[in-house]
């Protein structure tokens, strides 16, 4: 009997009772998994900003983790049926503890990347978000973050050939005299 609840208890502490049923010489065994405070922190990662972003995992879900076994019979009944019906309950009761730990990672992994994500947006929203003065001085310090089409080009080669043409007046004038 516990060799087959064996894995069952090393993942959460189960409450067994047997009881008699009046007089009937039927018994119920009850084999009942007990609540644990990591069942209710699966969903916690996602929190209010990434509620909308991130499918939770279902209370039912996560309350099934204690769904009882129970059996009812007679002793002989009991005795003939227990052993299987304890290796099935708790091989379903694993499968589903390592399908809300599963999910429990990808929600982590969901949030992480999220917040990955924003984070990059917010960085290209602030590199956009430079002034005409703050394009026009990043061109005259030589950056080249800036594309030929940007309008701080268009205005610093304005600006340039403005400088260009003046000093060939100037030379011109020069030459003249």
């Amino acid at each position: 009997m516990f060799t087959e609840l064996m894995p069952l208890i090393e993942q959460r502490p189960i409450t067994i009772t047997v009881a008699a049923l009046g007089g009937s010489q039927r018994i119920r065994v009850n084999v009942v998994p007990k609540s644990l405070d990591k069942d209710k922190q699966v969903n916690e990662k996602i929190g209010y900003s990434n509620k909308d972003k991130i499918a939770k995992v279902p209370d039912e879900a996560i309350e099934a983790l204690t769904t009882p076994l129970s059996l009812t019979g007679t002793p002989e009944e009991i005795d003939a049926e227990l052993t299987k019906a304890l290796r099935e309950f708790a091989e379903s009761h694993l499968q589903l503890q390592k399908t809300v730990d599963q999910a429990k990672e990808q929600i982590a992994e969901a949030v992480k990347a999220i917040e990955e994500r924003d984070k990059n947006k917010s960085k290209t929203k602030t590199a956009a978000r430079l002034t005409p003065a703050e394009d026009a001085s990043a061109i005259k310090a030589g950056s080249s973050n800036l594309g030929l089409f940007d309008p701080a080009v268009a205005t610093a080669k304005k600006d340039d050939s403005k400088a260009e043409s003046e000093i060939d007046v100037g030379a011109e004038q020069l030459k003249q005299a």
